[in-house]
């Protein structure tokens, strides 16, 4: 707020002299509006898309469009059928593109419908920061991995621009983007858990933390490139607690010492905890080395961690437990598959989802991404600390 200070008294000449006095009025009046007009600018301004990349935590729909459909009873609570998820029904990106006012991202593979005309979603679930290999295959994670969904997004821009410049249907182009809004944009990704969960189950911590300089650096690459492309405004998540996703606790508990006040993995949450101080360090150069971009640091670690740390008071159950099993094997989660008899059997959800952060034992709720998403998209948890929905107009100041 800025104060203006009138003097209590004017001398006769001053008083006089209307016309300087007059001036000062109107610069004055013009002043506030312009302050007025900047403070409210930010209802007016909208990204025209997203392009999303990542693993499970954001992925909508292309692993189960390339690797087979995940089954009910996932997608219950909202969607009332599977949707692509791996939940009960929403997840971060779908609040986040509420809170955009855009629709819920199509996932880039998923060949039925398609619509991109307001982004896609190259994430896949089980994919990694670093590129696939053999040795990631065979630990279950799928070779999609950050670099392959760039080439993904390269070719989508490509092939529209072709497209574009050969089609006549307007009622085809409505489904494609428009090349102006690949600028205008707004780039999100959410990847690196399963890079950690494959060091820590394979090697160990102290190894796992030696292998964090190079997935940063396979991540930073992937800014880079993207920004080759046009990308502009990026909202980057780092990764969560890994120490407090049940899967670690299906068969085995922590060792004696090595869990924390939430019972979660003290030395695994020690690991993700360091690489998002490296992807942050990284993140900081890479503001300055991309002078013009707007890179958004979102500690998602922090109110995932928050939310685990106060489950019983916000009305969730042991944050260790999880909704959804098969009751023919109570190891197994609803993201697996399980034979009875030779024939494949879905899991069963527990009563009531909402009550629980973990649905599947790696993956959230609706009830958990909701809370989660509100907690980030406000800003305060963000590096600069912008509100969501107010990134496309500090890009334009």
């Amino acid at each position: 707020m800025h104060t203006l200070l009138f003097p209590e008294k004017r001398s006769k000449s001053s008083m006089n002299c209307k016309g300087p006095w007059k001036l000062k009025k109107w610069l004055v009046i013009l002043n506030i509006l312009v302050v007025s007009l900047l403070s409210s600018s930010s209802s007016a301004c909208s990204f025209p898309a997203v392009y999303n990349f990542g693993d499970s935590n954001s992925d909508t729909g292309s692993a189960s469009a390339a690797f087979g459909r995940v089954p009910s009873p996932n997608g219950e609570t909202f969607f009332g059928r599977p949707s692509g998820r791996y939940s009960d029904g929403r997840l971060i990106i779908d609040f986040m593109a509420d809170k955009l006012g855009l629709p819920y991202l199509n996932a880039y593979l998923d060949a039925l419908q398609p619509n991109f005309r307001h982004g896609a979603n190259f994430a896949v679930a089980g994919s990694t920061i670093q590129p696939g290999n053999g040795e990631l295959f065979d630990a279950g994670f799928n070779p999609l991995s950050l670099d392959i969904q760039l080439l993904q997004f390269e070719q989508l821009k490509a092939r529209t621009n072709e497209f574009y410049n050969q089609a006549k249907s307007s009622q085809i182009k409505s489904t494609f983007p428009r090349m102006e809004d690949f600028s205008k944009a707004l780039y999100t990704l959410d990847s690196g858990q399963n890079d950690l969960h494959f060091w820590l189950t394979t090697i160990g911590e102290e190894q796992a933390k030696a292998s964090i300089p190079s997935i940063i650096n396979q991540f930073a690459m992937a800014i880079e490139k993207l920004y080759q492309e046009g990308a502009r405004t990026f909202w980057i998540h780092n990764t969560g607690p890994v120490g407090c996703l049940p899967l670690f606790f299906v068969e085995d508990t922590p060792q004696p010492g090595n869990a924390d006040q939430n019972g979660c993995i003290k030395s695994y949450n020690e690991v993700a905890q360091e690489f998002n101080k490296q992807l942050k360090d990284r993140v900081s150069q890479l503001r300055t080395q991309l002078d013009d971009a707007l890179i958004i640091y979102v500690d998602i670690y922090s109110a995932k961690y928050t939310l685990i740390s106060e489950a019983k008071k916000l009305g969730f159950v042991n944050p260790l437990e999880y909704c959804c099993m098969h009751t023919e094997d109570s190891h197994a989660s609803c993201r697996q598959r399980v034979i009875v008899n030779g024939t494949e059997v879905n899991g069963v959800s527990c009563e009531d989802p909402s009550k629980y952060i973990s649905w599947d034992n790696i993956h959230y709720t609706e009830a958990a991404n909701h809370w989660i998403a509100n907690r980030i998209m406000d800003g305060s948890l963000s590096d600069p600390p912008i509100p969501l929905n107010e990134t496309c107009q500090k890009l334009l100041l």
